[in-house]
């Protein structure tokens, strides 16, 4: 089942490439992160959050470990450490007809990779 708009995540994944981020959030795309308990609602701030989260997380042991497609959506399981912690979760995210993120839900694992990520991530929101 081909979804463009995955093999387009795959290629920024590759590239960091920031404007093909942007290119590719939906104006209204909705962001759940595993420590923010509202979702974030619109391309600034989901842009934000994950360009963020690139430079935080996706390292040289960040590495996807599997992947189930639906229609239009996917989930990713991945797996990075940081600081001699494993961090492990899964990246679910909702593609539009034409290939856009609309919504993107990152669940993690365990808890001290969570209070790490959380700390980490914090400190890179604030940079920005």
């Amino acid at each position: 089942m081909s979804l463009p708009g995955l093999e387009r995540w795959y290629r920024f994944i590759k590239s960091h490439d920031r404007a093909e981020l942007k290119d590719m959030l939906h104006p209204d795309v909705v962001f759940e992160s595993p420590v923010v308990h509202t979702p974030q609602r619109g391309a600034d701030i989901t842009f934000k959050y994950l360009s963020s989260a690139i430079k935080v997380l996706n390292g040289d042991s960040f590495r996807y470990l599997g992947e189930w497609r639906g229609d239009n959506s996917c989930v990713l399981e991945f797996a990075t450490e940081i600081d001699g912690i494993t961090i492990n979760g899964v990246d679910i995210i909702k593609f539009s007809d034409d290939g856009r993120i609309v919504h993107f839900k990152v669940m993690v694992r365990p808890l001290k990779a969570m209070n790490l990520l959380h700390r980490l991530m914090g400190e890179q929101l604030a940079m920005q």
